[in-house]
């Protein structure tokens, strides 16, 4: 259901990007919306009263619309934009990932540690195997990524930190069920945004090689 409590449709669930001009389903896109001043403002929440101005949450795209004034043109007047929006909407998708971790931690649905992540994959609870970006692909080699589960290396060991209350974490997990949907719709629009090098931080279907 829509907030208006009118049944909810696949063309409900897709937006188009200014940029790319294709429609997408709304979770793989960030919504803007322009304030009363017109300054550009990002919705992450999708909850800002206004007519949403879609983009593709990738950092080559929101570049791209800058560069090419696209928010005015969508909007059809002047549009204020933030110095750095890519790096802003970085920062904020890093922010919005490590409190929905840290919100499963609370809930009993989220450990920290290599033999707690350990124990969780051989149990078959793991939905999301959490790795830092700058831990030793050595270290992170030895554990696995259960079938049917996700793997996410697109945060630091101090985000991690962040989300477990710690000052590092290398290694995370979220249990099935809970927040961890959500957390991997963030993640992946994180994935767009935060540039990385090599493999690393990629969002994929598991393996059962251990």
């Amino acid at each position: 259901m829509t907030r208006g409590g009118h049944s909810t449709t696949d063309t409900d669930l897709e937006r188009r990007c200014i940029v790319t001009r294709e429609a997408s389903p709304r979770s793989g896109l960030i919504r803007f919306v322009v304030g009363p001043d017109g300054q550009l403002v990002p919705d992450l929440s999708e909850k800002l009263p206004g007519r949403g101005i879609w983009v593709t949450s990738d950092r080559a795209a929101l570049n791209e619309a800058v560069s090419k004034k696209l928010f005015a043109k969508a909007a059809r007047s002047d549009v204020a934009v933030p110095d750095g929006l890519a790096d802003l909407m970085e920062a904020a998708l890093a922010k919005r990932v490590v409190h929905l971790i840290s919100l499963a931690r609370k809930a009993g649905d989220a450990v920290c540690g290599f033999e707690k992540v350990k124990s969780w994959l051989s149990n078959d609870a793991v939905k999301v195997l959490l790795q830092a970006s700058d831990g030793s692909a050595r270290g992170k080699g030895k554990l696995w990524t259960p079938e049917g589960a996700r793997w996410f290396g697109h945060l630091t060991s101090a985000e991690l930190g962040l989300a477990f209350g710690r000052e590092s974490v290398i290694h995370g997990a979220l249990a099935r069920g809970g927040l961890a949907t959500r957390v991997v719709e963030e993640a992946t629009r994180l994935m767009g945004v935060r540039e990385m090098i090599g493999d690393e931080g990629v969002i994929g279907k598991g393996k059962t090689t251990k």
